[in-house]
C-alpha cells in the first residue's frame, strides 16, 4: 500500500527540485516558499521510508534512491496527465464541441445573441443545438447528454449542489389572441372573460403550461383546450389561424407583433419567467462553459428585466 505521505503535488515538487538542484530556484519556478519546497521533499523521505538527500551545507544533494524515484516519478506523472486529459475529453471537458440544450421560444433571440458572443470568444468551437421542453432538457442534462441547457427556472426543481445557475432575464406571460380578435391591446385580460373560448396549450413539461395551468386555477375554471401542442412556434400558429386563444411569453411579440395580438394580463394573473443558464457544478472549470458563462452574463447585464 502507497503511504499518504507520497501525493502526486509532493512528486510533482520533487521533480521540479530535481531539474533545478536548488531549492529557491525550485520554490520560485512553482510558486510556493521554500519552507514548502523543503516540507514537501522530507514528507517524501518519510513516506517512502528511506532517504532521498545529504545535506552539504543548504543545498540538498541526491542519493541514488533520489535518482530511482526520478525514472519512475516522472512516467507516473506523465501517465496522470494523459490520464487527466483521456477522463476530461470523455467528460466532453474542453472539446471542441459543446451541447447546449435551449427552448424553442430563446431561438429568437436570445441563442443567436449568445452564438455569436461565444463563437467570439472561443472561435474553434463547435455548437450543437438541441430544443425541447424544460423538463426534457433537464433530464438530459442529469444524464450529462448536454453541456448545459437554457431553460425557466422559476417553477423548476434544480438541485444547487450539482448545477449552477445563471438567471439571463425575466420575461412576462401575455395572453395571445388571433389578429381579428376584438380585443384591445390596450389594459388587462381578465380571463374569468374567457371561460366560452377555445384555448391551445403546451404539453406538460414546457415551462409555460405550468403557469398556464396556475392562472386558469386562479381565475377559477378549467380551460376548453382544443389541442395540445409540442413547440411554441406551432401553438401560435394555431393562434394565427384563429383555433384559439394561448398564453405566452412576451420575448414573442416582437416576431408575431402583427399576426398575434398579445394582452397583458390582469393582476390576478400575472406570471413571470426567469430564463437561467443551468450546468453541472463540477464542470464549472470546463473552459468552454466558462465562455459560455461569461457571454451569458454579459447578456444579463445589458438585458433589463422585461415587464413587456
Amino acid at each position: 500500500m502507497i503511504d499518504s505521505e507520497i501525493t502526486f503535488r509532493k512528486l510533482e515538487v520533487f521533480l521540479a527540485y530535481m531539474e533545478k538542484l536548488n531549492i529557491s530556484r525550485t520554490a520560485e519556478h512553482l510558486g510556493l516558499s521554500s519552507v514548502s519546497v523543503h516540507r514537501a521533499l522530507h514528507s517524501l523521505e518519510e513516506g517512502l521510508r528511506c532517504p532521498l538527500f545529504i545535506h552539504k551545507g543548504r543545498n540538498l544533494l541526491p542519493l541514488p534512491a533520489a535518482q530511482t524515484l526520478l525514472e519512475h516519478a516522472s512516467q507516473v506523472i506523465e501517465q496522470m496527465e494523459l490520464g487527466v486529459q483521456a477522463t476530461q475529453r470523455t467528460a466532453g471537458f474542453g472539446e471542441k464541441r459543446l451541447k447546449l440544450g435551449t427552448l424553442y421560444s430563446l431561438t429568437l433571440e436570445t441563442i443567436p445573441r449568445l452564438i455569436m458572443g461565444l463563437k467570439l470568444r472561443r472561435p474553434e468551437l463547435e455548437l450543437e443545438l438541441v430544443m425541447g421542453s424544460n423538463q426534457v432538457l433537464i433530464d438530459r442534462l442529469g444524464n450529462q447528454q448536454l453541456d448545459a441547457i437554457l431553460i425557466s427556472t422559476s417553477d423548476s426543481e434544480i438541485d444547487d449542489h450539482y448545477y449552477d445557475q445563471l438567471p439571463l432575464f425575466q420575461d412576462d406571460i401575455y395572453l395571445a389572441a388571433p389578429a381579428n380578435s376584438e380585443l384591445s391591446t390596450e389594459g388587462t385580460a381578465d380571463l374569468r372573460d374567457f371561460r366560452q373560448k377555445k384555448f391551445i396549450s403546451l404539453a406538460e413539461g414546457f415551462a409555460t403550461y405550468h403557469g398556464f395551468q396556475e392562472a386558469f386555477q386562479v381565475a377559477g375554471f378549467e380551460p376548453d383546450i382544443v389541442t395540445r401542442v409540442n413547440d411554441i412556434f406551432s401553438m401560435l400558429s394555431l393562434v394565427q389561424a384563429g383555433v384559439g386563444y394561448t398564453l405566452i411569453p412576451g420575448r414573442m411579440k416582437g416576431v408575431y407583433a402583427n399576426t398575434v395580438k398579445m394582452i397583458p394580463l390582469a393582476e390576478p394573473y400575472q406570471m413571470r419567467q426567469t430564463i437561467s443558464l443551468v450546468f453541472a457544478r463540477s464542470r464549472g472549470h470546463d473552459p468552454n462553459l466558462l465562455a459560455l458563462a461569461a457571454e451569458s452574463r454579459m447578456f444579463a447585464l445589458g438585458h433589463l428585466p422585461q415587464s413587456r
